[in-house]
């Protein structure tokens, strides 16, 4: 399987948008409104085109992920960070290795733009495969109310967390 990582394009919003809905379509932990979110995202202040890729497999867009700006505040202090959200493959692609190999050519993109930390709310045996640690181990916590095992965050660079601590503040698009 020869899998080629690159950056999105406006192209690729219609495949990208079917893929994201069938990818998440039978997920149960899900408001299946993912791919609204992405197109959201797409337009607002948060986005990165860099960090905006998709996996093709004989020019078929079979897999995508987005990283896109966002704060963790305290009282005192403001830090930049990034948000994972979503990672997509094809239902018939997944578990080849493709969500894996968009998260480390994500990772890859993010470090060379200076950012030093990663927040996702994902499933808490997946994510750590990667070096993804429970975020309440940084003092990060998320606006809202899930179980701690899946908000998760990583150090893109060692101690890209260190004195970091607060509240995510997602950008206004994850609301709407």
């Amino acid at each position: 399987m020869k899998i080629k990582i690159r950056q999105e394009n406006s192209a690729d919003f219609k495949a990208v948008f079917k893929l994201i809905k069938s990818a998440f379509k039978s997920e149960q932990i899900s408001d299946h409104k993912e791919q609204f979110l992405v197109e959201r995202l797409r337009k607002s202040n948060a986005f990165i085109p860099e960090l905006s890729l998709v996996a093709e497999l004989d020019n078929k867009i079979v897999g995508h992920i987005l990283l896109t700006k966002l704060k963790i505040k305290n009282p005192k202090n403001q830090f930049n960070s990034l948000g994972l959200a979503p990672v997509s493959v094809l239902p018939e692609y997944q578990g080849k290795g493709i969500g894996g190999m968009l998260i480390n050519q994500a990772h890859t993109i993010a470090k060379e733009l200076a950012y030093k930390s990663i927040i996702v709310l994902g499933h808490e045996n997946y994510y750590p495969k990667f070096g993804y640690q429970q975020a309440n181990k940084f003092g990060i916590e998320l606006p809202f109310n899930v179980p701690k095992e899946n908000c998760m965050a990583i150090e893109l660079i060692k101690n890209g967390l260190k004195e970091v601590s607060g509240m995510v503040e997602y950008p206004k698009e994850f609301y709407e």
